[in-house]
């Protein structure tokens, strides 16, 4: 396999960010990180990261950077705020945006980049860390073909879809796909403890039956245990995303009654507290007394 070239710019060390910093570390790779609380940068550096004060010095000397903060806003302001990649004109390496945001958002904020992709990652920290996510990817032919040892090097799939734009527009598929999953699973929990079947005898039956994903199976684990600490997926960035699903459904006059429920149901969820729990945590806003945890 070829190996990336150069050091690496990591920004945004949220579970994912930390995860794809983490691996690159363990690959032998020069990283340099940024994270907008600087304390979260602290385990890297111990690690061998140079930790940045800012987006544009982070990206100094680096020949790609690796985007991945929580939300549209806060990639511009990585991008294009005063201290942006871009704030001194374009970037010259591989800019890889894995931020989940609408696809038009990453087509507006890299404009003028000469080589951008757009990556939509599907997995968990694990997966982060140890080089197995599955990885689907917008952008020119000659930008993958650039950037693809750096990905390759990242997960153990890797789809170039075409355009730019088409790697958020998977990754919204998918997650509208692990909302809706996640929210049918609570549901169909809930409505067992409320006619007197046992939780736990429902859950264990859900998840070895046919009926269930994967994902269900391994968030049933977490429903049994009632626990939604220590997040997989913050249950805020599932409402945001779900959120992109219907601006994307809108503007293709397609109606999507599930997406436009779960929608619903994370956002109540999130006005109740759970914002910052695993996304779950959606158990929250089918309960008979919401704020509770019964």
């Amino acid at each position: 396999m070829t190996r990336p070239t150069g050091p690496v710019a990591v920004l945004g060390l949220g579970t994912m960010g930390t995860g794809l910093a983490t691996r690159l570390l363990d690959q032998g790779i020069q990283v340099r990180v940024w994270n907008r609380t600087a304390e979260r940068t602290e385990p890297l550096a111990q690690a061998g990261a140079f930790a940045a004060d800012h987006p544009a010095h982070a990206v100094e000397g680096t020949t790609a950077a690796i985007c991945a903060v929580a939300d549209g806003d806060a990639l511009g302001a990585v991008l294009r705020g005063p201290d942006g990649v871009l704030a001194g004109g374009p970037y010259p390496g591989a800019l890889v945006c894995a931020s989940t945001v609408a696809p038009e958002e990453v087509v507006r904020l890299t404009g003028n980049v000469p080589s951008v992709l757009d990556v939509g990652m599907l997995g968990n920290r694990d997966h982060a860390r140890n080089g197995e996510l599955r990885l689907f990817v917008g952008g020119e032919e000659r930008a993958f073909t650039a950037g693809r040892p750096l990905l390759e090097l990242l997960g153990k799939q890797v789809v170039h879809l075409g355009e730019l734009g088409s790697g958020m527009r998977m990754k919204l598929l998918l997650n509208l796909l692990m909302g809706i999953e996640v929210q049918a699973l609570a549901e169909a929990v809930e409505l067992g403890a409320a006619t007197g079947l046992d939780r736990n005898v429902v859950l264990s039956t859900i998840a070895g039956s046919g009926f269930a994903s994967p994902v269900m199976a391994f968030k049933s684990k977490r429903l049994a245990a009632g626990r939604f600490d220590q997040p997989d997926f913050r249950l805020r960035l599932m409402a945001k995303d779900l959120a992109l699903v219907a601006d994307q459904a809108a503007e293709a006059g397609l109606r999507l009654p599930l997406a436009v429920a779960a929608a619903e149901a994370h956002v109540r969820a999130t006005e109740q507290g759970h914002g910052d729990e695993d996304c779950v945590a959606v158990a929250h806003a089918l309960t008979p007394n919401p704020g509770t945890d019964t």
